[in-house]
Parts: structure tokens; sequence; C-alpha cells
């Protein structure tokens, strides 16, 4: 490494302050960092600083919450920190062309997928949905695309058949960090070779809403497994129980058994699990490992059922089974 950079970074949520935690513990100078205006929170709606802004008030770091960067004043702002490099994780705010040339080596992105794979906003639940065997991060040159910008340097992580969206969030965060520290360790030295991403393999993760975590148990059990896990810790998966919400925060696909019961059924519990016909059908059975009734602790289903057995009689019917299909 011929000498340190000087590195402006831009992030709001805990995942972004993993990578300037790495970045702090590194050699380079990190001159100013920006992040989200506060934001109210909590049942008193206080205004609470983001976890990136908090991390850089602990280290006396200069901290800077434009509203937008489209302004000549924001512009000028962070054009006279005369950065090296831009490093953006998780922001929140679009960088306009002018920003993005303003750094002499300009703007890089801890993305949380192995591009092209998995642009946009919630790359890491949308893989686990998807039952993908692999994530990962991708160190991003950034363009004014979304995320179309050229690779500088990919690190992967399985996705076994119990990682949640948590789980995968904290490992990505960590791996995220690592991987900044290698290519700017890089940067600084010899450089990095860019590479296009392929047109071929693309795909978009939308935004997760809280509407598509309600189960449709007409769907197959494998698919209904993996939201399930994909949505844990948020927005949650859930069902109707009677005039109630059940929680489902583990399960896994099980054969059916030529089990008739419509999906939805709740089938007869084995010691570990609630039971549930899925599919056309009911030809699959989904196995529910871990859940939590609306006022409790989130529970192992085999300590749920020794404790309220009374609301998961088999034969009962969980979601709304009458419900039409949406188009």
């Amino acid at each position: 490494m011929s000498r340190p950079l000087r590195v402006i970074f831009a992030g709001t949520p805990d995942f972004a302050a993993e990578s300037l935690a790495s970045l702090l513990a590194s050699p380079h100078h990190v001159v100013a960092v920006y992040t989200q205006p506060d934001r109210p929170a909590g049942r008193g709606r206080k205004l609470t600083p983001s976890p990136v802004k908090t991390l850089a008030l602990a280290h006396d770091l200069p901290v800077y919450q434009p509203a937008s960067l489209r302004t000549p004043e924001a512009q000028a702002e962070l054009a006279a920190l005369n950065a090296d490099l831009m490093v953006v994780v998780a922001y929140g705010l679009i960088l306009p062309k002018a920003v993005l040339d303003t750094p002499r080596l300009g703007c890089l992105n801890v993305h949380a997928s192995l591009l092209p794979r998995w642009r946009g906003a919630a790359p890491i639940q949308r893989a686990i949905e998807a039952g993908d065997a692999e994530s990962g991060v991708t160190i991003m040159q950034m363009d004014e695309g979304l995320d179309t910008g050229d690779m500088l340097l990919a690190r992967r992580t399985p996705i076994t058949a119990t990682t949640t969206g948590g789980e995968l969030h904290d490992t990505l965060a960590a791996l995220g960090g690592q991987a900044l520290g290698e290519a700017l360790d890089a940067l600084a030295g010899d450089g990095l070779v860019a590479e296009p991403q392929p047109e071929a393999g693309v795909t978009y993760a939308a935004k997760l809403t809280k509407a598509e975590a309600e189960l449709d148990f007409r769907q197959p059990a494998e698919a209904l497994a993996a939201r399930i896990r994909a949505f844990n810790p948020w927005p949650v998966a859930w069902c109707a129980l009677g005039e109630d919400r059940l929680r489902l925060l583990m399960a896994e696909a099980a054969p059916g058994a030529g089990d008739p019961e419509a999906p939805g059924t709740l089938l007869a519990p084995d010691p570990e699990a609630l039971r549930i016909a899925c599919g056309p059908a009911g030809d699959q059975v989904l196995r529910v490992t871990r859940a939590q009734l609306p006022g409790g602790k989130a529970l192992d289903m085999r300590e749920l059922l020794k404790a309220r057995a009374d609301r998961f009689p088999p034969g009962a019917r969980l979601g709304i089974p009458d419900r039409e299909t949406p188009a």
C-alpha cells in the first residue's frame, strides 16, 4: 500500500456500521461521515441517530446529514473534504453524477449480494426466499444505474436450510467490512481490476412489504419455509389463527404422506413441530419448529405445544381459506 486513502463514508443502518467499524480499524483516514437525518423512533417518537452516526460520534468524526446531495451547496461541501474515495453502504440517498465524479477514485458501494443477482433494495431476504444456495458481498464501482457498476471484489457465503434473514444480514455485514478493507488496501496499492457485470443473471430484489408476510398455504411448503426464514426478523411471516395472528419464525418442508386435507389444515403434530397441509390438494406439509402467539415469547414449537396445545387442534384451519387468489 503506497499511502492511506482519505475516505468519505456514507451509510445509515447497522449493516453499514459494520463497514465503518472496519474502516476505522484500517490505516485509511475517514475524513467525514454522511448519514440520513435523525428519525423518530420508539413509543415516544424521539429523534434517534442512525447506527452509523452513533459510531461516528463515538470516534469524534465530522457528521453530515443533508436531506439531499443534489443541491450545489451540499456538493460544494462534499468536494471541500478533498477525499480520494467515497464509500457508500446502505446510505439511502441517491448520489447524482456530480457527487460520483467528485472523489479522485470515485465512489465504491458494498452491496449485499453476488452481483448481478439481486440488485435493489432487499437482496438478503430475496436470496433466501428464492432458495439460493449462496450469497455474498460485492464491492462495486458506483455509476448512475441501480447497482449496475463494475465489480471490483466479491466474497461468498453459503445459505443453509436454517439460515434466517437476520443471520444472513449479520454474516454479510461482517463479510462486507472485511471485503471493504481488502478493496481499499488494493486501491491504495496496485489497484483492482474492474469487471463489468454480465447481462445474464440480472435479478431485482424488490423492497419488502408487510403485506407479503401473510402466508398462503396453497403455495408449496418449500416456498413457504423459505419465506418464513427470509422474513425473520422482519417483516415476520404470519397466518391467521382464529381471530389472532400466529407469527412463524422457523420452518421446513416435509413430504405430505398422502394427506388429503385442504391447505392450511392443522395435521397431527409431532413432538417438535406444528404440521400444516400445504400446496395443491395438501400434498406437502410445512413443519413449523418455532413460532410466537400474540402477547407471548418466541418459542420452539415443542415448548409452545406443551404450553398451549389447545390453540392447535388437529383439523383446524389456519389463514383465511375462502380468500380468492389475487390476480
